[in-house]
C-alpha cells in the first residue's frame, strides 16, 4: 500500500482534526484507504432526463430540464408553503417547499433554465416535486448530460456536523485525485487477466464516480469478488494449516459399545441422512487429522442420536466424550434422553451443570481422571479448569452459536492432542452464510425427519378469529393432546402493543376454567426450581396448557404437545418462529402451529408469516430470513462471527460470486497449498494484512 493511502484521514484536505474524529468515531475511518473503501449504499441514475408527460407512479426519482415561470407563497405560519410553476417546454408541474422557504425564494430565478430532481407525488391528478434538488444549467451543467449519483450512509452525529452524503462524495473526489496512479494491485495479475477483472484503481474510481451503469457493474463485481475471494482464501488456508498442524486421534474400531447399541437399543431405523453423516464423521476420525465439523439439522431431525453414536465409537477406541449445551434445561434433556436410549449398556454417563452438588462433582472429577466416566454432558461448567479428562477424544457442542469464542477454544486444551470437534445447530444457516462464517469447517446436513413424523401444519389467524382458535384448542385437549401458548412479553409494555404473558394467563383462565382445564406458566424471570416444577407438571400431563415466553425455544421435549400457538407472531423473527414451531411435531400425532397477529401488519411482518405458512424447510426459512434481515442480524451470527466486515458484498444477493470466489481459492490452494509460488506472493501479503485485523477463527470454531 502506498504512503498516501496509509495517511491519517485528518491530513486529507477538507477533513481536519474535528471531522477526522467524527469519521473515526462513527465510521471507523482512520486512513485515506479506509475512506476509499467506504462504499455507497445505493445509486440513483441521473443520466436520463424525463418530460413531465412521461411521469408515472413506477418512477422512484425523476429529473427534468426546464424553467421556473412563477413563484408564490401560500398560507400562514406552520401551514405556509412556497409553490413554483415549472415548465419543460411542453407541460407544467409544481415544485413545492414547506421548509427553508425564505432561503429558497432568495436563490430562485424566474425564466432561468434549471435541472430539477426529486421523487414525484400525485395530488388531485397533478404531479408535484416536494423539496426538489435544483441545479442551474450553466456552461458546466450543459456539458454533462447527467450522471449516476452515489449515496453514502451517514449517522445523525455526522449530519449535525455537516458531514452528509454529498460531503463524503467530495472527500472521495479529493482522495482519488491525490491517489491517482498510486493505487497498487491487490490481486495477482494472472488472476485479473484470467477473470477479465478491471484494475483496482479503475474499480475504486467508478464505485464512487461511475462513468456509466455498465462500468459501475464491472467495478462492483471486481470489488465484491476480491472481498469474498480473500475471505474464502483465508478460511481455506487456515483449514489447510490446521489439518497439517493438528494431528487427530484415530478411531479405528467400531466395537462392542457401538454394535450393541446399534443392534439392540436403536429405537428406530436411522434415516439416510443420519447414516450419511455418521459415515462422513467416520471418515474424518480415521484420517489422523483433527475433525472440525458442523452438523446442521432441524429440531427433531436426530442430531443427538448421531452425536451419541459417534461418542460410542470414541469409547470403542478408548476415548472419553463430552457434550456441551448452552442451558441447564437442554443439558438435562440430553442427559435424560441419552440414558433412556442407552438402557443397560455398560456406559458411565454423568451430568455436570451449575446445579450439580459438590459430592457429585467430586465423583465426576475423579471418574474423569481415572477414565471410568465415558460421557460427560453439561453446560458451561465443563469449561472449568478443574474439569480434566484422562483421554478426551470427542467434543460435541450443541447450539454452538450460544457459546463465546474463547469458551469454545477452552475445550481444545482438555487433551494433549486436540479432541475431534462436532458443533451442532438446529438453527438452519443459509448456504452462503455457512460458507463465510463456517467456511473452514466441514459441513454435514441432516435433511430428513425420522420415520413416522408428520410435517407440522401452520396457520395464520388474526386476533379477531380468537374464538375459532379456542374452539380448536378445546378439540385437541379433548383428544388428549397438550398446547403451548407463547407470548413475547411478560408484562404489558406502554411502548409495545403486543399480547403479554400475565394478561394472557388471566384471559385464558377465563376461557379455559378449572377444573376441566389446568394451565402452567413459565418465563425467564422465574427461579430455576419453580420453572422446573411447572415444566415437569406439563411433561407429566398434569396440565394441558403451558403458557410461556421464548424460554421454551430450546430444550423442551414433550411429544404429546401437538399445538404451538404464538401470540403477536409479528413480534418474532423467522428463525425464532421456526425454533418455536419445532417444539411440537415430536410425536406421531398431527401437530399444528398457529400464528396469531393483529390485522395491521408491516410488509416485512406479512412476508415472514406467509413464509412460515408456506414451508417447514428450515433452510428455505433461513434464506428468506437473510433476505429480509441481512446476514449480520441472524440469530447467532454476531456471536459466532461474521468475523469479517463485508464492505460491499451482500450474502443474500451475491451467492454466485461467493461460490465462484471459493472455487478459485480452492483451485489456487490445490496447486500451491503453502502459497510458496512467487506469482502468489501478493496473496500472502493480503492474508497477512487480514490476519492482523482478525482472530484465528479457524482454530476456535
Amino acid at each position: 500500500m502506498t504512503v498516501i493511502l496509509e495517511q491519517e484521514i485528518k491530513f486529507l484536505p477538507g477533513v481536519g482534526p474535528k471531522r477526522a474524529a467524527i469519521l473515526t468515531q462513527e465510521l471507523k475511518i482512520t486512513t485515506v484507504a479506509e475512506l476509499l473503501y467506504y462504499f455507497p449504499y445505493k445509486y440513483i441514475d441521473r443520466t436520463k432526463f424525463y418530460k413531465i408527460r412521461e411521469i408515472n407512479e413506477t418512477l422512484p426519482f425523476i429529473q427534468i430540464q426546464g424553467v421556473i415561470t412563477a413563484i408564490e407563497t401560500l398560507g400562514e405560519g406552520r401551514a405556509q408553503r412556497m409553490v413554483a410553476n415549472f415548465y419543460d417546454g411542453e407541460n407544467q408541474m409544481e415544485l413545492v417547499w414547506f421548509r427553508g422557504i425564505k432561503f429558497v425564494k432568495s436563490t430562485l430565478k424566474k425564466n432561468f433554465p434549471y435541472i430539477v430532481f426529486g421523487k414525484p407525488t400525485e395530488f388531485n391528478g397533478k404531479w408535484k416535486l416536494v423539496h426538489p434538488e435544483l441545479e442551474e444549467v450553466n456552461g458546466e451543467a450543459e456539458k454533462k448530460e447527467g450522471y449516476i449519483q452515489p449515496f453514502y450512509n451517514t449517522t445523525e452525529k455526522m449530519k449535525s456536523n455537516f458531514l452528509v452524503s454529498k460531503s463524503i462524495l467530495k472527500l472521495q473526489h479529493t482522495a482519488l485525485q491525490l491517489c491517482k496512479g498510486k493505487i497498487t494491485e491487490t490481486l495477482p495479475h494472472w488472476l485479473i487477466d484470467q477473470l477479465k477483472l478491471i484494475p483496482l484503481e479503475t474499480a475504486l474510481i467508478n464505485i464512487h464516480f461511475p462513468a456509466d451503469p455498465s462500468t459501475l457493474r464491472k467495478a462492483e463485481y471486481r470489488l465484491k469478488f476480491e472481498e469474498l475471494f480473500y475471505i474464502q482464501l483465508k478460511l481455506l488456508h487456515l483449514k489447510h494449516e490446521r489439518q497439517n498442524k493438528f494431528k487427530g486421534h484415530i478411531f479405528k474400531e467400531v466395537g462392542d459399545h457401538f454394535n450393541d447399541f446399534f443392534h439392540h437399543h436403536l429405537p428406530f431405523e436411522l434415516t439416510g441422512a443420519q447414516k450419511r453423516v455418521i459415515k462422513e464423521i467416520r471418515k474424518d476420525t480415521l484420517a489422523g487429522k483433527q475433525m472440525n465439523r458442523l452438523l446442521q439439522g432441524d429440531v427433531g431431525s436426530g442430531k443427538t442420536m448421531v452425536a451419541l453414536m459417534v461418542s460410542l465409537i470414541a469409547m470403542d477406541n478408548g476415548f472419553q466424550a463430552c457434550m456441551m449445551a448452552p442451558t441447564e434445561i437442554l443439558a438435562q434433556q440430553h442427559h435424560q434422553s441419552i440414558l433412556k436410549l442407552i438402557g443397560n449398556l455398560p456406559v458411565n454417563i454423568k451430568l455436570l451443570t451449575g446445579s450439580t452438588k459438590k459430592p457429585e462433582r467430586l465423583i465426576i472429577h475423579q471418574q474423569l481422571l481415572d477414565g471410568s466416566l465415558n460421557l460427560l454432558i453439561g453446560t458451561h461448567a465443563l469449561l472449568e479448569d478443574i474439569v480434566e479428562f484422562k483421554n478426551l477424544g470427542l467434543v460435541v457442542i450443541d447450539e454452538q452459536h450460544r457459546f463465546g469464542v474463547m469458551q469454545r477454544a477452552k475445550m481444545w486444551r482438555k487433551n494433549y492432542l486436540p479432541p475431534h470437534v462436532l458443533v451442532m445447530t438446529a438453527t438452519p444457516i443459509p448456504r452462503t452464510l455457512a460458507m463465510t462464517v463456517y467456511g473452514d469447517l466441514d459441513v454435514s446436513v441432516i435433511d430428513e425427519l425420522p420415520p413416522g413424523r408428520k410435517p407440522i401444519r401452520t396457520f395464520h389467524y388474526y386476533d379477531n378469529h380468537r374464538a375459532e382458535l379456542y374452539q380448536f384448542i378445546r378439540k385437541e385437549i379433548a383428544l388428549g393432546r397438550q398446547i403451548y401458548i407463547v407470548f413475547p412479553l411478560i408484562k404489558e409494555s406502554e411502548k409495545l402493543d403486543f399480547k403479554n404473558l400475565e394478561e394472557g394467563f388471566e384471559h385464558l383462565q377465563v376461557a379455559f376454567p378449572l377444573p376441566e382445564y389446568r394451565i402452567s406458566m413459565v418465563h425467564g424471570k422465574m427461579k430455576a426450581v419453580a420453572k422446573e416444577v411447572e415444566m415437569q407438571r406439563f411433561k407429566n400431563k398434569e396440565t394441558q396448557i403451558l403458557i410461556a415466553t421464548t424460554v421454551i425455544e430450546v430444550g423442551v421435549d414433550v411429544p404429546n404437545a401437538s399445538v404451538m400457538v404464538i401470540e403477536s407472531a409479528e413480534r418474532f423473527g423467522l428463525s425464532q418462529l421456526h425454533q418455536l414451531r419445532g417444539r411440537v411435531g415430536r410425536g406421531a400425532d398431527q401437530s399444528y402451529c398457529i400464528l396469531m397477529s393483529s390485522v395491521k401488519l408491516s410488509q416485512e411482518s406479512r412476508q415472514r408469516l406467509e413464509t412460515m405458512v408456506a414451508t417447514n424447510d428450515g433452510f428455505e426459512i433461513a434464506e428468506a430470513d437473510m433476505r429480509l434481515r441481512g446476514p449480520g442480524d441472524l440469530e447467532g451470527t454476531q456471536q459466532s462471527g461474521l468475523a469479517f466486515d463485508l464492505r460491499i458484498s451482500n450474502l443474500a444477493k451475491d451467492g454466485q460470486i461467493l461460490q465462484y470466489a471459493r472455487d478459485k481459492a480452492e483451485e489456487i490452494l490445490a496447486s500451491d497449498p503453502l502459497l510458496h509460488n512467487p506469482e502468489n506472493n501478493i496473496l500472502v501479503r493480503q492474508l497477512m494484512a487480514l490476519r492482523k485485523n482478525h482472530l484465528n477463527w479457524g482454530a476456535i470454531s
